[in-house]
C-alpha cells in the first residue's frame, strides 16, 4: 500500500495516493483517508450508533480522545485543525451531533478543517417502522441541519460510492479549510464494497490569465505607492501561506499588521511586524501607520466587526487591494477563479521595487514585550496581568483566549512564533478556550498552553480540565474573575442582576478532577508569585484564580467602551 509523504495542509499540496482496497470496509478505509490528511487524533464521546466505528478506531493508529461534551470536542477539534492543518472528532447520532452545532459553526465561520463523523441508525433497522430513539423528526434531519454549515458532507449509505464520497468530501475540506459531515449508519461500517476503488484526487484550476493580469495591477500599484503596508488575516495561516508572506514584506520592504483574528499567523517580534490594527480601538500609532497608507494589501483577512474595531476602522477601498481564498478585489475591480496561494506567489515573483517606508520606532518597540511595574501589594488589573504574561511566553508557548476581556486583553500580548494565538475573534463563542487547550496540547505536546478565560466561559466548559488530567498535559489555566460577565456590563450601563453569576472556588475543582496545583491570588504579589510557580513546575496543570479589582478592564475594552458612546457603562475603577 502506498502512503503519502506528507499531510493536507501542512504541505499546502493536495494528497495524492493509490489504496490498495480489496477486503477493506468502509470504517476502515474512512480511516485511512483521515490518517493521510495527518490526523493522528480525534475527538469525541461514544454512543450505540457509533460504536462500531469507535471499535475500528480502537485498532488503528489513530488515538481516540473521550471529552467530558460534545460541543467540548468540537472545540478541541477545532483547536487540533488549527495547528496541525485538519482535525475530527466523531460522536454518536443527534443527541452527540446536534451537542456539537456550536462548536462547527465556529468552526465553519472562521474556516478551520474540521471532519465531524457521526453514526446513525442502521438501514435495515429503519425499515421496521418502529421510533428509534435519538431521532428527532425523521432520518435526514440532523444531515439537513450539518448542511447549513459545513462545506460538504455525505450519508454513507452506498456501498458503490462510499470510498469516492469519503474522498470528495475531505477533498473540500482542505480545499476551502471549512467543516465537512461524514454520517455512517452503524451497519454500513464493516461492509466491504464489491468494486475496486483508486483515489485520484481532485484537481481545482485557477485562471492563470487573471491571475497574471490581477499582480500585473497590483504591482503597478505597489510601484507608485510611497505608503504601502500589508494587513494580514487569518487565512494566511489557515492556507499555510506564511512563508510567502514573509518573502513578500521583505522583497518589497512592506510592514506587516495583522487583524485581532489573523494575530499570530507570523510572528509579532518580526522586525516587519508593527502590531495589530483595530481601528480605533487598538495602538493608534498602529491605526495611524495603517490608514495613512496609500496602497493597502488585505491578504486573507476577514473583514468583519470585530476585526475593523467595532466599525472603527477607516480604509478606503479605493486604495486597497483585498485578496481572499474566495475574493480578489482591486479597488472596485473583481477577479475571479485567482488563488490566493498562487496571487501571493506571483507578487514574490514579479520583483517588487522596495518600498523603503520606514517604520517609527513607537512600532518597533512592538516586539519587545512590555515590562511592567514590579509587583507590589495592590489589586490585580487586567492589562498589569497581561503585561507580567509578556515576560514570561516564549516561543514554546501556546495562547488561547476566550470570548470577552480574555481576548480583548490578549491582544496586548507579544506572540513569539506563528500561529501560537487560539482565539474564536470573529464567530466569539464563550467555552471556546479550555477544550481548545485539549486539542492543542494534543496536537503540541512539547509546547506548554495557556488559557486565559473570564469565570463565566469558564463555568461553561471549564470541566473539559478534567480530560486534560487525564491525559497528562499540563496547561496554565488563568480564571479572570469579575464575578459575572463583565464585558456586557462595561458596555451597558447598569447595575443588571443578569449579568452576574454564581460565585466558585475554581481552584477546588482540581481536586474533583483528580491533579494539579490551584493558586487563588487577588494582589499582584500572590499573582507573580503564582505564574513564578506555575512556569516551573511543568509536570502539571495549574489554575490561577485571579481575582481582579472591582470593575476592571484591559486597556483595550476601555478603548472600546469609549468608542460605543452613550450605550456605555463607565464603572469606577478602584
Amino acid at each position: 500500500m502506498n502512503e503519502l509523504t506528507s499531510a493536507a495542509g501542512k504541505s499546502g499540496d493536495q494528497p495524492r495516493a493509490r489504496r490498495v482496497t480489496a477486503n477493506v470496509s468502509i470504517g476502515q478505509y474512512l480511516i485511512q483517508r483521515l490518517q493521510d490528511y495527518g490526523i493522528d487524533h480525534m475527538f469525541g464521546i461514544p454512543g450505540d450508533y457509533v460504536l462500531s466505528l469507535y471499535s475500528e478506531l480502537e485498532k488503528s493508529p489513530i488515538n481516540m480522545i473521550g471529552c467530558t461534551r460534545e460541543d467540548c470536542a468540537g472545540f478541541a477539534a477545532d483547536s487540533y485543525a488549527r495547528l496541525n492543518g485538519m482535525g475530527a472528532l466523531c460522536v454518536t447520532y443527534c443527541v452527540g451531533g446536534l451537542s456539537v452545532c456550536n462548536s462547527i459553526a465556529g468552526a465553519y465561520a472562521e474556516k478551520s478543517p474540521v471532519v465531524v463523523v457521526t453514526g446513525s441508525p442502521g438501514l435495515k433497522e429503519r425499515t421496521r417502522g418502529a421510533l428509534l430513539h435519538h431521532m428527532v423528526r425523521d432520518f435526514r434531519t440532523q444531515y439537513e441541519v450539518f448542511e447549513k454549515f459545513t462545506i460538504a458532507g455525505s450519508e454513507l449509505s452506498d456501498p458503490l460510492t462510499a470510498f469516492s464520497e469519503i474522498d470528495r468530501v475531505l477533498d473540500a475540506c482542505d480545499r476551502f479549510k471549512r467543516p465537512v459531515y461524514l454520517e455512517i449508519p452503524r451497519d454500513m461500517v464493516h461492509v466491504v464494497p464489491p468494486v475496486a476503488h483508486g483515489y485520484r484526487g481532485v484537481v481545482y484550476e485557477n485562471d492563470q490569465e487573471a491571475t497574471a493580469e490581477a499582480v500585473r495591477e497590483t504591482r503597478q500599484l505597489l510601484e507608485s505607492a510611497q505608503k504601502p503596508v500589508i494587513l494580514a488575516g487569518v487565512e494566511v495561516h489557515r492556507f499555510g501561506l506564511q512563508d510567502e508572506l514573509l518573502r513578500l514584506a521583505d522583497t518589497a520592504g512592506i510592514a506587516i499588521a495583522t487583524t485581532m483574528l489573523g494575530k499570530s499567523v507570523i510572528s509579532e517580534r518580526h522586525p516587519m511586524f508593527i502590531g495589530l490594527y483595530e481601528g480605533a480601538l487598538g495602538d493608534q500609532a498602529v491605526t495611524q501607520f495603517v490608514e495613512e497608507s496609500d496602497l493597502v494589501l488585505l491578504l486573507g483577512a476577514f473583514l468583519s466587526d470585530i476585526n475593523l474595531g467595532i466599525y472603527t476602522a477607516n480604509l478606503d477601498p479605493t486604495r486597497c487591494v483585498n485578496a481572499t481564498s474566495e475574493e480578489l478585489r482591486i479597488s472596485h475591480h473583481h477577479y475571479h477563479n485567482v488563488s490566493l496561494r498562487d496571487f501571493l506567489r506571483g507578487l514574490c515573483e514579479a520583483q517588487l521595487k522596495p518600498a523603503n517606508r520606514p517604520i517609527p520606532e513607537s512600532l518597533s518597540k512592538i516586539h519587545t514585550a512590555a515590562i511592567d511595574s514590579e509587583p507590589g501589594d495592590g489589586g490585580l488589573r487586567t492589562s498589569w496581568m497581561i503585561g507580567r504574561l509578556n515576560r514570561t511566553i516564549d516561543g514554546d508557548t501556546i495562547v488561547i483566549a476566550d470570548v470577552g476581556d480574555s481576548l480583548f486583553a490578549a491582544t496586548e500580548l507579544v506572540i513569539h512564533e506563528r500561529g501560537e494565538f487560539l482565539s474564536p475573534a470573529y464567530y466569539t463563542s464563550m467555552g471556546f478556550s479550555v477544550p481548545a487547550a485539549l486539542g492543542a496540547a494534543t496536537a503540541r505536546p512539547d509546547h506548554r498552553v495557556v488559557v486565559l478565560v473570564g469565570d463565566g466561559a469558564f463555568q461553561m466548559t471549564g470541566q473539559e480540565l478534567s480530560t486534560l488530567i487525564r491525559y497528562q498535559h499540563n496547561p496554565i489555566v488563568i480564571v479572570l474573575d469579575n464575578h459575572g460577565y463583565g464585558t456586557e456590563r462595561y458596555l451597558h450601563a447598569g447595575q443588571w442582576e443578569y449579568n452576574e453569576i454564581q460565585p466558585w472556588d475554581y481552584g477546588k475543582v482540581l481536586g474533583v478532577y483528580g491533579g494539579g496545583r490551584s493558586h487563588r491570588v487577588a494582589t499582584e504579589l500572590e499573582f507573580e508569585t503564582a505564574l513564578q510557580e506555575a512556569w516551573q513546575q511543568s509536570d502539571r496543570p495549574h489554575l490561577i484564580h485571579a481575582e481582579l479589582i472591582e470593575g476592571d478592564a484591559s486597556n483595550t475594552l476601555r478603548n472600546l467602551a469609549e468608542r460605543m458612546g452613550e450605550n456605555v457603562a463607565r464603572r469606577p475603577v478602584t
